[in-house]
């Protein structure tokens, strides 16, 4: 099944080179995929996965292992993001 996966500030490193200036990479995942397992499988550091929307809604830390993805969901993951 098709998704799409965002990636935001310094998570666009982890992308394939095509798509670090889109931040936006089109998947073909297995259905029953959860959030956990792709971040796993894109080896993305736990510690920088900070905010990640599904289609726009939050979804919290503890839901993430669960949580599966559908056809056509937009998955977006921000970095803790410090200014001053």
């Amino acid at each position: 099944m098709k998704i799409t996966l965002k990636l935001f500030a310094s998570l666009t490193d982890y992308l394939p080179p095509e798509s670090k200036y889109t931040n936006i990479v089109a998947l073909d995942i297995a259905p029953e995929t959860t959030i956990d397992q792709l971040v796993e499988q894109y080896r993305l550091p736990e510690k920088l996965v900070h905010l990640v929307l599904v289609n726009g809604s939050y979804v919290a830390p503890e839901l993430r292992a669960t949580r599966t993805l559908a056809e056509g969901d937009v998955l977006a993951i921000w970095p803790p993001i410090a200014g001053g």
